[in-house]
């Protein structure tokens, strides 16, 4: 009959393989769990941030645009970090450009 001694070396593993094994190893799944973060969710959200960049930097008056709080309005003016909106005849809303969403499109504006 097997003794509890007798299983622990078991499990121990074979003393005469030498060394430890490749700390690499270990690290490996979490590696390849960051490579497939950053292309599935990292480096989209970069591109995204730099095409709202581009646009925000592209705007001009007449413009109509739709902001992250639902308003649609016509661009009036583009200060350097304000967008003055029509949003109604002779209602103007300052925003801060950030918070321009995008541009509001014909399929937008069917709904």
């Amino acid at each position: 009959m097997l003794g509890l001694e007798s299983v622990v070396f078991a499990m121990a593993g074979n003393p005469q393989q030498g060394g430890a094994a490749n700390p690499l190893v270990g690290f490996l799944p979490l590696i390849l769990i960051f490579v497939i973060f950053y292309f599935l969710l990292i480096r989209p959200q970069q591109k995204r941030a730099k095409e709202h960049q581009k646009f925000l930097e592209n705007l001009k008056r007449g413009d109509q645009v739709f902001t992250s709080g639902g308003l649609i309005g016509r661009v009036q003016n583009v200060d350097q970090d304000t967008v003055t909106l029509e949003v109604a005849p002779n209602v103007n809303v300052k925003v801060v450009k950030p918070y321009i969403a995008g541009p509001v499109t014909p399929q937008d504006k069917k709904k």
